[in-house]
Order: C-alpha cells, then structure tokens, then sequence
C-alpha cells in the first residue's frame, strides 16, 4: 500500500512537472515574440532615419557640387570673355602695325629719293670746289696741301703761345692762393691750439708732518739720506724749511721714484738702509706700470688704437722727459692735435696725422743707440713696431734728416715747429742743463764695473757706484781720478766738480 502511494506521489509530481514546463514554455515564447516584434519595430525606425540621413546628405553634396560647377562655368567664362579681349586688342594692334609699317616704308622710298639728290649735289659741288681750289692755286702759286701745312704750323704756334701764357697765369695765381691758404691753416691752427708755457724745474718738494719724522728721515749719522741718495740718484736737501724735505735732480724720473719711495716709507714708518732698497726697488716697478697706462690714457684720449705696447711704454715715459723745458708728453699731444687740425683742412686723414704727431719724438725716450739722431731712431722704432710707411717716413723726416715721402711728413715738420717756437713754450737753460748733467753720467758710467752714476747737486759733485767684486780700494781712487781729467779734459762746466767712488761691500747671511 505504501508502495502504492509513493508510485501515485511520484506519478503526480511528475504530471505537475510536465504542466509546469509546458507552461513556463509558452509564456517564454509569448514574451520572445513580443521582444523580436519591438526590435523588429526600432530596426525599421533606425532604417527609416539613416535613410533620411542619407538623403539629406545626398541633397548636400549635390548641392556643393552643383555650387562648385557653377563658380568653376563662371571662371571659364570670364577667362573666354577676356582671353576674347586681348584677340581683339592683338587685332587693333596689328592694324596699327601694318599701318605704320606702311608709312615706314612710304618714307624710306621718299627717304631713297632725297638719297639720289643728295648724292648728285654732293658731286656737283666736289665738282665746283675742285674747280675753285684749283683756280686758287694757280692764283696763290701754292698747291693746297701747302696752304694747309702753313695754316697748321701757324695754329700749333700761336696755341702754344697761348697756352704757356694760360699755364704761367695759373702758376702765379696757384702760388699767391697756396701761400695764403697756408697762411690761413697755420694762423687758424695756433689759434685752436691753446696750451701751458714751459716751467722750468729740477726739484720737488715732499711734504712732511713734523721734525720727528724728518729726524727719521735723515736717519743715525745721516745714513737714511745717503742710502736714499745712492738708492735713486737724487740729491735730498734737509735745511731750515719747516715741514718740508727738497728732491733735487735733473731727471724728473728718478724725483719721482724718490718722492713716491719717501711717501711709502714715512707711511710705513720703517726707515732703514735695507728697507729703503726694498721700497725704491718695488716702486720703480709701480712707475713702469705708471707709466705704460699713463701711455694707454693717452692713446685713448687721442683716438688712437692698435699701436704696439712698446710704443705705448715710450709715449708714456715721455710724461717725465723734458725738451728744452717743455714736456715731452704735452709737446707731443700738442703736435698731434695740430697735424689733425691741419689735415682736415687739406682734406687728408686727420687720424694718420694725429698718430704720426703723436710718435714723431718717441726716439728721444728710447735707450736705443743714443748716437743716432732721435728723428732716426724715432723713424727705426715706427718701422719695427709695424706702423705704416707714411707714418715711419713723418716721424723719420720732421728735422729733415731723412728725404719726405709721405704727405703727413711736412705736416708734423710744421706742428712741430708751431709747438716748439711759439712764445714761452721752451727754455734754453734747462735744456744745455740737463745735457750737461747726462753727459757727465754717462761719461762716468762707460768706466767696467761702474753700476750707477749720478751727478747731483746742480752737477758739481758726480757720484760713481762701482761693484765691489769688479773694483778694488785702489782702483777705485785711480777711477776718481781718471774721471775727473776726462771731465776737465772732455766738458765744460762751471766752477768745480767732485767726484766721489763709492766701493761697498756687504755680507749677508741668513739663519735658518
């Protein structure tokens, strides 16, 4: 029985399930039809739209297309309409052509006729005029080939005549306008030109605070003043004047290299034999860079570029040399300027003129062969430092000791004759001086185993630095004496002169 209820349990839910299933199939497929029907329905909707979308683009495209044909017919038929034109103006230019050429061509037969006359004239009177030349002849007794030669040497002679009289006229004229035109140059040259007269001085004074350090200064026994004497060649004159210490030399060099070595040491306050050699060594080294920009400032000031730096170091050296009392650095720049202002009247290159009077006395600053003439010498250092010819040739030729070649040259021959002879531009005195003096140095210094010579105190007393190891006691009294016949022999001096050999030796060690 039990059996019997679990098959009909079994059989009944196996009925349920098949109801079940046939069930769910058919709303399943309900439900497919209904979503296949709608996509159906939007597929058609979506077909529909892009079929529209396509014809309105169709519609656009042919539109443009038909805009393009259009604009490109228009083209076409503007390029016909002006291409027919220019046909038709082509034409009326052809016309004209033929027209003219058809008058060109009526007068070139008009032209053919005049020709024919024109020829048949021209041999009548060839004609006439052979008749006449020949009735001439027979009247004048001369062929006509004679007459022509008379009239030629007749004409060659008065234009000769003429023309030497036209040339002298010039010749004068040109002289009496050149003299006055230079005339004119030179007067409006001096008269832009302003400078300082010459001052004569061979001594310096050097300030100082109060007598304890002039007391230093002088030193134990004086041996702080002959150290500095001997050190720089210049004479130091201690004397009743307050507050005050006199540098006297000739060389405005060495005053220089005096005041400046004095100037460190009082500031220093170490004062010595030893130190005052350290300190006048180590500003003549200041001096020479002193110097080479003292030559650089003016080759700026002067607007002149590109010269060697030796040239450069000579054009400063001239600050502290002297001709005939009047600076060689201001007489310089003074010539230079006048060169330009020459120059530009005359139309030439007033840069060149000024360079050439710049450099025309640099020969008087070189230690180079002293014998030769400082023009020379000068004209020798422009052409080793390559400067150019016309500028070699104007330094070389300002005394005239060498032939002109450049036009530059008898302008600074000029500039430099305006600088020097104007009134108080140079002084006689200091000049004979100064050579004086030099001559008695370097007599003294051609001696062997003389270090430095210095003639001091106005140049009666000249003393002579020899070399310990070079020269014994003896021989340095024996050098005293030579020099001083040389001098009595060979110079002329005022007065008396002394001389004085210093032989000293020193011994150094050091300890370690």
């Amino acid at each position: 029985m039990l059996l019997y209820y679990i098959l009909a349990a079994i059989a009944g839910a196996a009925v349920a399930l098949a109801i079940y299933i046939l069930v769910s199939r058919s709303a399943s497929k309900g439900r497919a039809d209904a979503i296949i029907e709608k996509a159906n329905l939007e597929a058609e909707s979506i077909k529909q739209q892009k079929i529209l979308q396509a014809k309105e683009k169709f519609l656009q495209l042919k539109g443009e297309h038909e805009n393009f044909v259009n604009k490109k017919n228009n083209e076409l038929h503007e390029r016909e309409n002006n291409i027919k034109s220019r046909e038709g103006q082509i034409r009326q230019q052809q016309g004209e052509l033929d027209r003219r050429q058809h008058d060109l061509d009526s007068q070139k037969g008009q032209v053919n006729a005049l020709k024919t006359k024109l020829d048949a004239k021209l041999e009548e009177c060839e004609r006439v005029t052979a008749q006449v030349n020949k009735e001439l002849e027979n009247i004048a007794g001369m062929t006509a080939e004679d007459a022509r030669k008379m009239l030629v040497e007749n004409m060659k002679a008065e234009a000769r005549s003429e023309a030497q009289a036209y040339i002298n006229d010039t010749m004068d004229e040109a002289r009496l306008n050149a003299a006055r035109e230079a005339k004119r140059i030179v007067i409006n040259t001096i008269q832009r030109t302003a400078t300082e007269t010459a001052i004569e001085n061979a001594v310096t004074t050097f300030p100082i605070e109060s007598d304890e350090v002039k007391g230093r200064i002088i030193g134990r026994e004086g041996r702080n003043i002959r150290a500095l004497e001997a050190a720089t060649g210049v004479e130091i004159v201690v004397d009743d004047t307050p507050d005050a210490i006199l540098l006297s030399a000739f060389d405005p060099v060495r005053r220089e290299v005096a005041r400046l070595a004095l100037h460190q040491l009082v500031i220093d306050g170490r004062i010595h034999p030893a130190r005052i050699e350290e300190v006048v060594t180590k500003v003549s080294k200041q001096l020479e860079d002193e110097i080479l920009e003292t030559g650089k400032r003016t080759c700026i000031d002067m607007g002149i570029h590109g010269l060697n730096l030796e040239l450069v170091k000579l054009i400063g050296r001239m600050k502290y040399r002297s001709s005939y009392g009047q600076n060689l650095l201001q007489h310089s720049r003074e010539v230079a300027n006048i060169c330009a202002i020459m120059a530009s009247e005359l139309n030439l290159n007033p840069k060149v003129a000024r360079r050439a009077g710049l450099l025309h006395d640099i020969g008087k600053v070189s230690d180079l062969d002293p014998e030769l003439p400082h023009a020379l010498l000068g004209a020798k250092l422009a052409e080793q430092y390559k400067e150019r010819p016309e500028i070699c040739n104007a330094v070389g030729a300002h005394h005239e000791e060498m032939e002109m070649t450049s036009i530059y040259a008898p302008l600074v021959l000029v500039a430099d004759a305006i600088s020097g002879a104007r009134p108080g531009a140079r002084r006689e005195v200091i000049e004979s001086y100064i050579k004086r003096l030099k001559g008695m140095e370097d007599l003294a210094a051609s001696y062997p185993g003389v270090t430095k010579s210095y003639a001091i105190q106005a140049g009666r007393e000249l003393r002579v630095i020899v070399g310990a190891e070079e020269v014994s006691d003896d021989q340095a009294a024996r050098l005293s004496t030579d020099i001083a016949q040389r001098i009595q022999d060979e110079m002329t001096y005022p007065g008396q002169v002394k001389i004085t050999v210093i032989r000293e030796t020193r011994s150094v060690a050091i300890a370690k």
